[in-house]
Formats: C-alpha cells, sequence, structure tokens
C-alpha cells in the first residue's frame, strides 16, 4: 500500500463520523434552504406516519411552516410514492422519476417473498394486472380498498387483496392528497406517478445516485448504502466510483467512502441537542447506526409493531425519545432518557421541546415539557 494510500484510508472515530452525517443532514445548525431543496438533498424523507416529514423538515430549517410542505405536496413538486426499502417517502417529484424505477427490484422481490401475499399471485398474469390496473387508476385515483372489488371483479378466481398488493409492486403508485396534508386526513388515493407528474420515467444513473447518497449520508460503506436503498450489490458502484472518492476506516476498520470535498467538521466541536421526527432519515440510512444510535437503545427506538419514535439527541447520540400529546388548548412533550443529562442538556432540550410544541400546537394556551427516565 503507498504512502498516498495511507493517507486516504484515515481513521474516522465515531463521534467524527456523527457530526459529519448531523451536518449533511442538517442537524447541527438549522438550515435557511427552502423544503424543496433540503428534501431534495437527503434524497427524500421517510412518510410511513403522514405528517413525519413535516417534524423532519422542522428540525432541519429556520422558520419551517407546515404550509411549506403542504404547498410542495398540492403543487405535484413533492410526491409521496414507495421508494427506498419498499416504504413510503415524500421525494421530489424528479427524484421519484429515478428512484422508483431504480427499487424495482425490491418490488419484484416482495412479490415472490411476502406470506401473506406470494400464493394469490402465483401463475399471475402480472403484466395484465399491471396494464389494466394503470389504465384504471389513471382514468379514476382509488385507495386500494376501493380498487379491490374492481379487481374481483375482473379476476373472479383470485385473491383481490393479493391481486391489489401486486399492484402496489408492480406500478409507481403516488399518493394523492390530501394525504400527507397538514391537517387533514384520509386513506391513501392513488395514481401512477407518470400520470401525477405529467412525465415519463427516467432510467437509474447507480453511480450518481450513490453520489447523492453519501452527499446527505457519508462517509458510509456499500452496506450503509445498501440498508438505505434496500437494493443488493451495491459494493460493484462503490467499486467503479473508489477513483472518484476519498476512503477512510472506522473504528472498528470498516472501510468508509465519501466525497473528496465533503464536510467533515473538527469531532471537537459542539453537538446540539435536537428532536427528531419519527422515522427521522438520519436513523435509517446506515447498516451501523453507531454513530447516532447506541446497539443497546435501539430497541427501544425500533418498537417490534415497526415503529419508529420520535427521539432526542445530545451529544450527536440518540439520548431517549418524546411524546406529544395535546388537549383541547393544552399540549405537553415528555423527554424519556435513557440516563441523566447534565444540565445544560436538559435546559437545551427544554427550550427545544417548547419549540416544538409551538409548531405543532400553536394554539394551546398552556405547554408543558416533563422528563422522565425510561423505563
Amino acid at each position: 500500500m503507498s504512502a498516498g494510500t495511507e493517507v486516504r484510508r484515515e481513521r474516522l472515530s465515531r463521534r467524527a463520523l456523527s457530526r459529519a452525517t448531523l451536518e449533511r443532514q442538517h442537524l447541527l445548525r438549522r438550515t435557511g434552504d427552502n423544503a424543496l431543496a433540503v428534501i431534495g438533498h437527503l434524497y427524500g424523507l421517510q412518510a410511513q406516519a403522514p405528517m413525519a416529514p413535516y417534524f423532519a423538515l422542522w428540525a432541519r430549517l429556520k422558520g419551517f411552516r407546515p404550509t411549506d410542505l403542504s404547498s410542495l405536496i398540492e403543487n405535484r413538486d413533492v410526491v409521496r410514492i414507495v421508494v427506498m426499502r419498499g416504504t413510503v417517502h415524500a421525494v421530489t417529484a424528479a427524484d421519484a422519476l429515478a428512484l422508483r424505477p431504480w427499487v424495482q427490484p425490491i418490488m419484484d422481490a416482495d412479490m415472490r417473498t411476502n406470506t401473506l401475499h406470494k400464493n394469490g399471485l402465483v401463475g399471475m398474469d402480472l403484466a395484465a394486472l399491471a396494464d389494466w390496473s394503470r389504465a384504471t387508476l389513471e382514468h379514476t385515483p382509488l385507495s386500494m380498498a376501493d380498487l379491490r372489488p374492481l379487481l374481483a371483479e375482473r379476476w373472479p378466481d383470485r385473491d383481490p387483496v393479493a391481486l391489489a398488493h401486486g399492484v402496489r409492486n408492480l406500478l409507481p403508485l403516488v399518493q394523492i392528497p390530501p394525504r400527507g396534508i397538514w391537517g387533514r386526513s384520509g386513506q391513501p388515493v392513488c395514481t401512477t406517478l407518470e400520470r401525477w407528474t405529467d412525465a415519463p420515467l427516467s432510467d437509474p444513473v447507480p453511480d450518481e445516485m450513490i453520489l447523492r447518497y453519501l452527499a446527505a449520508y457519508g462517509p458510509a460503506s456499500a452496506a450503509d448504502a445498501q440498508a438505505w436503498s434496500g437494493l443488493t450489490r451495491l459494493g460493484e458502484v462503490f467499486d467503479r466510483l473508489r477513483p472518484r472518492l476519498r476512503v477512510f476506516v472506522d473504528e472498528d476498520g470498516a472501510e468508509l467512502f465519501d466525497l473528496p470535498d465533503a464536510p467533515r467538521p473538527d469531532p471537537a466541536g459542539s453537538l446540539p441537542a435536537r428532536i427528531l421526527a419519527p422515522y427521522d432519515s438520519v436513523l435509517l440510512g446506515h447498516a451501523n447506526r453507531s454513530r447516532v444510535l447506541a446497539d443497546e437503545h435501539r430497541k427501544v427506538v425500533f418498537t417490534a409493531n415497526g415503529i419508529i419514535k420520535p427521539t432526542v439527541m445530545v451529544g450527536g447520540q440518540v439520548a431517549g425519545f418524546v411524546t406529544v400529546t395535546a388537549k383541547k388548548r393544552s399540549a405537553a412533550v415528555e423527554i424519556a432518557t435513557f440516563a441523566p443529562l447534565a444540565k445544560g442538556a436538559t435546559s437545551a432540550l427544554e427550550a427545544e421541546a417548547q419549540r416544538l410544541l409551538k409548531f405543532a400546537h400553536p394554539d394551546a394556551d398552556d405547554n408543558d415539557v416533563r422528563f422522565t427516565a425510561v423505563r
């Protein structure tokens, strides 16, 4: 190994990784960028919980208002669609047109392996299912509940629930408003991405997608990118990109890649207290989450039924989680921590919690912040 290679394989501490990732996630300081730019930079926001993207942007943007995102969704600049890991994200419309074809292998695999629905799809003419469903949903957007009776009528010898699951995997379906609009609700009603955006799907360019991933989540390994995307064999992409990247190792000796000019702040710098959204992207962007979440705390934050709690971050690490409640004209944040916090961290989190309540419940007359220990 040459001397130059030794320099490129600089060792990065866990704190250095934490600080670099938080910088790129706009969690060291709130940015003055607009919501569309931040959603594009982060390559989408997890949106399984309809309101989660609003809290993710609140944590990252100066002066963010719910209408900033609602308007983008209503104007079709941002769409709610299944992409990374086969889960719903809020992504820019332009990114969705490339991301959805990129993750199609995840959707294809799910039709073969999903224990609830795979038997109902065995022997099905999937091309016919896709063509009929596309024509139906592009003519009239429907919920899956409303689509199922139509599928049963078209294929009476098939399980309509399994067929609807197949449609979800076969077509790039957008959940249209009012789903995902602040202060409103409703079950997901879907049409195709092409119909909603009036644009064709684009061919994914994996090399460029990995560079985008590193800009928001790096330094990172091929395994990290695979965990973020849900795809496999991304090591081949990293190998192609290696001449264009800086290569580091983490405390365990794992190889990490990064953009040469990406920010990697001094790890000795301060790390602010933050309250993160449910399903926050920073918790889902890596296979090795230890840069932000200790392994012993993961089972508390990631619950057995697939819910990822809104968390608090102190010193670059998840230090607990929050519960927000509201009743009539009062609202409260309960902060449950894994260990007692220093006085300065407690004060900083209390101030952040008050800002959260003003954002989420602006009409409340009485705001309360309470600290407890994780039981």
